[in-house]
């Protein structure tokens, strides 16, 4: 069987990407990367470092166009500042909301692209790296498990019973995704997962906050954190 990986470049997609070359081989692994107009370019440069480690092809698609009405902080026609506080401390300020670095049901739109794609290049899988962390609280509604489970029912429904959806991490929190990747001997020096776009990480971003505290719970140092 071939596999699809949504990839983003991150630590989680990454992992995700290990475990699919693991369990199907490099050239049945096919690398999906979606720009959605996004402040920075440093997470697709980071997708295309650790696709090249892998050796599998990579597809990069352009979606900014559907989230151009969107202000979202994380995107480049937004004026909003990118929160530097935990995921916990934005939720007591949106009353059940998702955070402001939630950019509209994008997971649903690349799940629907990757499918798409999927069917045309054969696939039978598509895997993505959602994780407990991310749909805690409603921070990131697409990325929950009820999410996950009604989204492969559309995908395995829209494509005649071709193509099933995967989240291997929905029930594991960031630091057991880690885990799993330091066992698989991912490249995360290469990877990248800051909302902001400077030279190094800041630090202090929802995201940065995680993968810091991720690396710290499995005994070992971010490789990025030297540059912080």
């Amino acid at each position: 069987m071939k596999a699809l990986v949504l990839f983003s470049g991150g630590v989680d997609s990454s992992t995700c990407l290990a475990l699919a070359v693991q369990k199907y081989g490099t050239e049945n692994v096919v690398a999906l990367s979606v720009s959605y107009g996004q402040k920075h370019t440093k997470e697709i440069m980071a997708a295309d470092a650790v696709a090249d480690f892998y050796g599998v092809q990579h597809i990069k698609l352009d979606l900014s166009t559907i989230f151009k009405y969107s202000d979202c902080s994380l995107l480049e026609q937004s004026d909003k500042e990118i929160p530097h506080e935990s995921y916990a401390e934005q939720l007591e300020k949106t009353d059940g909301s998702p955070v402001s670095t939630y950019v509209p049901f994008r997971n649903g739109l690349f799940i629907a692209a990757a499918a798409s794609v999927a069917l045309s290049k054969g696939c039978g899988v598509i895997l993505y790296g959602a994780h407990a962390d991310d749909s805690a609280g409603n921070a990131y509604p697409d990325c929950s498990p009820a999410f996950n489970e009604a989204m492969n029912r559309a995908v395995w429904e829209g494509s005649g019973g071709q193509v099933k959806l995967t989240a291997p991490f929905v029930g594991m929190n960031k630091s057991q995704v880690v885990k799993t990747g330091l066992e698989l001997g991912v490249p995360y020096e290469l990877t990248w997962s800051c909302y902001e776009g400077g030279d190094v990480p800041c630090g202090v971003c929802g995201t940065c906050r995680d993968r810091l505290a991720a690396f710290k719970e499995n005994g070992v140092k971010d490789p990025l954190a030297e540059e912080i």
